[in-house]
């Protein structure tokens, strides 16, 4: 009789240990269903990457959106709705935007951009955007004549501010004056560049400079070496881009290798 006793606690012991294995492996027993903690972590997982925290309270209210789908999904399929080939196509449209959200993690993960790539296309910027920035100002029109005559009233004192927001048609600078701020010349087209860089601080073009836009009448107010971010603050920009444009990259070559008839 204490044999029998003995035997029989050894296997509610081992029926325990089975059920907690179990429940550690599923988030509950829906209907008779186990619910795979699996789900509660690949939800979680994916807040993580959207950059919301997955605090405790999060945890309880995944868990109970996961049970909440279970419950639902479980009545969807006793009316028969996974069978429907609408249900069906859906699926494959699910299945094909995750297969290709997983190919372009795959090749992103293959083809990282390191610190000496980034450093690259840095040293690229700065030796295109350094040397001088120009902090100008622009009168814009359509006639040569037009521009003449705004010339001819600077040399005579008119202020240089009053006739851009008069007569530019440039709207956005000229109601600022013909403001352009600082900038790099290799933001401006050749002819309006090539006319800037030779003007002093101070000076203006005493003849109207042809571009495609019209003929402009500018003025330089200041000149400075260029003020560049330093590589660090501008890292996270130009990892982004360059990944960008090794997607873009890898996305053309795919569509121009593949058959398409």
């Amino acid at each position: 009789m204490k044999k029998h006793l003995l035997l029989t606690g050894a296997l509610a012991g081992l029926m325990a240990l089975g059920a907690s294995g179990t429940f550690a492996q599923n988030v509950a027993v829906v209907n008779g269903k186990p619910v795979p903690k699996a789900r509660l972590d690949a939800l979680a997982q994916q807040l993580a990457r959207s950059g919301r925290p997955v605090t405790p309270e999060m945890q309880t209210q995944i868990r109970q959106e996961v049970i909440a789908r279970e419950v639902f999904m479980q009545e969807a399929e006793k009316r028969g709705l996974a069978g429907t080939e609408d249900f069906k196509l859906q699926m494959e449209l699910a299945r094909q935007a995750i297969l290709v959200r997983e190919l372009f993690a795959d090749h992103q993960k293959k083809n990282p951009v390191t610190d000496a790539d980034m450093k690259a296309e840095y040293d690229k910027f700065v030796a295109t955007n350094g040397g001088k920035e120009y902090k100008a100002r622009h009168i814009l029109v359509e006639k040569e004549d037009e521009a003449k005559t705004i010339i001819a009233s600077l040399k005579k004192g008119g202020k240089f501010e009053d006739l851009a927001k008069k007569s530019s048609k440039d709207s956005g600078s000229g109601a600022n004056g013909g403001n352009l701020d600082w900038a790099n010349p290799s933001s401006y087209v050749a002819e309006f560049s090539e006319a800037m860089i030779k003007l002093n601080k101070g000076q203006t073009t005493d003849a109207p400079v042809k571009t495609q836009f019209g003929y402009h009448v500018i003025r330089v107010d200041d000149i400075r070496t260029a003020q560049l971010p330093g590589f660090e603050e501008l890292k996270p920009q130009i990892s982004q881009q360059m990944q960008q444009q090794r997607q873009a990259a890898f996305q053309q070559g795919l569509m121009e290798k593949a058959k398409v008839e």
